[in-house]
């Protein structure tokens, strides 16, 4: 009888135990996504976990003069990064960066930023992120929801920026404003198009000002799993 009571004990502890894991792991499942998540996760954000290296070359290409522009390696995992501009090659940790590595730091962040602003979304958990609204969108003209991307005035290497981050219904990422120092008049404004996908990673090739004779582009993308 004793054997009999111990047993049926644990068989209730056993399904009890099931039913909670069930019950978190349908609470985790059902939570509603951010905002940012659903960009990020609309650009391939879950594929990021798996990048163990990212190459691209950050241009800027005025009427016909093109730019040579900045080569980058970036191992997200040991957060090391190289530079090469012309025949000079940096190399640093960002775990570990010093007066020497300033510049170079500096031209990197700007550089991931534009590729990879869908991710910094997620990222930049310091930066405030307005609720969206339907907007038309500077250059195409389109309806859009908007996003105000806002960054503190303290910290980093350009405090208190904002970006108006313009995307569609599918949580893609089509137009955006630059304020500096979250200026009223807008510093910048650019498309995103030219969408490519690397390993699952979607990525804006070109952006162009509304006249067309301006773009910054990326070249030489190239991003690589584990």
């Amino acid at each position: 009888m004793k054997y009999i009571t111990t047993f049926i004990i644990c068989l209730l502890l056993l399904t009890s135990c099931k039913s909670e894991k069930k019950e978190t792991v349908t609470e985790e499942e059902s939570r509603d996504l951010t905002i940012a998540e659903k960009i990020a996760n609309a650009h391939g954000f879950e594929n990021w976990k798996n990048v163990s290296e990212l190459q691209f070359t950050f241009k800027v290409d005025r009427d016909t003069i093109k730019g040579k522009g900045r080569s980058w390696v970036w191992k997200p995992k040991e957060n090391k990064v190289k530079m090469t501009v012309g025949n000079a090659v940096v190399e640093y940790s960002r775990r570990q960066i010093d007066s020497a590595h300033i510049g170079a730091d500096r031209g990197f962040i700007n550089d991931k930023f534009w590729l990879l602003v869908p991710f910094q979304l997620v990222w930049d958990t310091s930066a405030t992120i307005s609720e969206p609204k339907e907007m038309v969108s500077p250059i195409k003209k389109d309806s859009l929801q908007m996003i105000t991307l806002t960054y503190p005035n303290e910290g980093g290497y350009t405090p208190g920026d904002a970006y108006d981050i313009f995307f569609d219904g599918n949580y893609m990422i089509k137009e955006w404003v630059f304020r500096r120092g979250n200026s009223e008049n807008p510093s910048l404004t650019t498309t995103f198009e030219n969408y490519q996908d690397f390993n699952g990673i979607k990525i804006a090739i070109d952006h162009k000002q509304e006249d067309g004779n301006w773009n910054l582009n990326f070249a030489d993308v190239s991003i690589t799993l584990e």
